[in-house]
């Protein structure tokens, strides 16, 4: 039996789960990491301890699985995408801590972008709304504020990377700089017609070309584990972003496939194969991957707020205990009773890219409690996703009659069913909900030889099926409350 090892560098926590050639999850490891604050909408993590704690995992993994290091056949690599990272060539060390999506410091500059008539040629060339949410401004504000990073970047001793190319230039002992397609279309730099970096972008943000890591498919012999880590040089296989990983584990590879992840944020990613749709109902154009490792188009919508609203009950208003009783506490009651939360912590994503948009609570009585509130943030997940299907059904022009789920905020039923019934929608969510680590695996295990392609796998099984039940009247009820609600979210404007 060969063994696939995958690494899923999250947003909040890094892990390592190995596979067998099933895909059937043999063990895993995981650890948290520091979320940095530094000022109010400013996010970040320190690299460092990122790198640190993923080969932690790493190792942990492999103890605790009891398998060889020789019987791992290669590597697959997932990311939290966006997130941008800045590093001294000469002594490997970030100038700065990586900046993370999240974070909407640079929302100013994207304004000024705007207001300089760059918006069309940016959607037309990297398929993106200009926001703060993608790379790009983030590498220029690294280069403008941090003391003596331009004068380097210019001599060129800077690299930039998202998460992958961090841990794969540390992980293959600082010899290789590397990105794949899926990762690179998330820059805001990223030339998704022609596959190259833009000319014209790097030179409106001022940034070097040299900083750009070589762009690679998302599965081949891309690069080698250093064997000073495990005692065995292994091959790095696959790599894709989180998003584009979870939408090939989960089988989403024909024209009009459709999966959302319930992370931190939610992101619905529908495969358009070789067509690039430019949407007209705020989401983007992105590339994903097919099972050669060449790149295809996908249409995505990005919620920037979903798990972490569980979160934030959790750690913030201390409403529960784990994120497991939100489904308790919000069964408790038959809805939320008029309460509407919009969480618009990070602003708004799609389909409405507000950037200054703020977090509110709305609708609240003398009778509202915590189970209301508890509810009324499951539902608020479910109004979001909402959103993004009503976009992506007009961009598509045609009904999308299943949606295919994963990520950890999945396992709660009654989220699954609120976001049947709020957007009319069968979910259908399989055995294994890991599908970003999953998606790394598989790409992983064709980059190697195991398998051709997806049709060879395993097929996906489904656990279970969660049909709408809504009434057309109470839906449009509910989405008329939804829709006032995230005006509010909007009128400072």
């Amino acid at each position: 039996m060969k063994y696939i090892l995958a690494l899923d560098q999250g947003t909040t926590s890094c892990r390592s789960i190995i596979f067998n050639e099933y895909f059937e999850m043999i063990s895993m490891a995981q650890e948290e990491f520091t979320q940095i604050y530094p000022h109010p909408t400013w996010v970040e993590h320190d690299g460092e301890e990122i790198l640190r704690t993923q080969i932690k995992t790493l190792k942990d993994v492999i103890k605790r699985s009891g398998i060889d290091v020789s019987e791992i056949s290669s590597i697959g690599i997932t990311n939290q995408r966006e997130s941008t990272i800045v590093w001294d060539r000469e002594t490997g060390c970030p100038v700065y801590n990586s900046i993370v999506w999240q974070c909407r410091r640079t929302a100013d500059y994207c304004d000024e972008l705007e207001e300089k008539g760059y918006s069309e040629y940016i959607k037309n060339t990297t398929g993106l709304t200009i926001d703060a949410y993608f790379s790009a401004t983030k590498i220029k504000w690294i280069l403008e504020n941090v003391p003596g990073a331009k004068a380097l970047a210019k001599e060129g001793r800077l690299a930039f990377g998202t998460m992958d190319s961090w841990l794969i230039y540390n992980l293959s002992g600082k010899k290789d700089h590397i990105t794949d397609y899926t990762n690179a279309s998330r820059t805001m730099l990223y030339d998704i017609n022609n596959l190259c970096w833009d000319e014209k972008l790097l030179e409106i943000m001022d940034i070097p070309a040299s900083m750009m890591p070589t762009v690679v498919s998302s599965s081949g012999e891309l690069s080698y584990l250093d064997e000073s880590i495990l005692g065995r040089s292994i091959p790095i296989t696959g790599i894709a972003g989180d998003q584009q990983s979870a939408l090939f584990g989960q089988g989403c590879v024909t024209y009009g496939d459709v999966k959302n992840t319930y992370g931190t944020g939610c992101f619905l990613l529908a495969n358009t194969l070789d067509e690039k749709i430019d949407s007209k109902c705020g989401l983007v154009s992105t590339l994903a991957c097919k099972d050669d490792g060449s790149v295809c188009y996908a249409l995505e919508g990005s919620v920037f707020i979903a798990g972490a609203l569980i979160q934030w009950l959790r750690d913030e208003m201390g409403l529960i205990h784990s994120a497991a009783e939100s489904e308790y506490y919000a069964n408790l009651v038959d809805g939320s009773d008029g309460v509407y939360i919009v969480p618009a912590f990070s602003g708004l994503g799609a389909p409405h890219w507000d950037m200054r948009a703020k977090a509110i609570i709305t609708g609240l009585s003398r009778g509202s409690n915590k189970n209301h509130l508890i509810r009324a943030s499951l539902e608020a997940i479910a109004f979001q996703l909402n959103d993004l299907l009503t976009a992506l059904r007009e961009d598509l022009g045609e009904n999308i009659a299943v949606l295919k789920a994963d990520g950890g905020a999945c396992a709660n039923d009654l989220l699954m069913q609120l976001t049947a019934d709020i957007a009319a929608i069968t979910v259908d969510r399989p055995k294994n909900i890991e599908s970003t680590a999953l998606g790394a695996a598989m790409l992983a295990a064709i980059g190697c030889g195991m398998y051709n392609s997806v049709s060879d796998m395993p097929s996906r099984v489904t656990d279970k099926k969660f049909y709408a039940g809504y009434s057309p009247e109470k839906r449009e009820t509910l989405l008329k409350g939804w829709n006032e609600a995230v005006k509010m979210c909007r009128s400072h404007e």
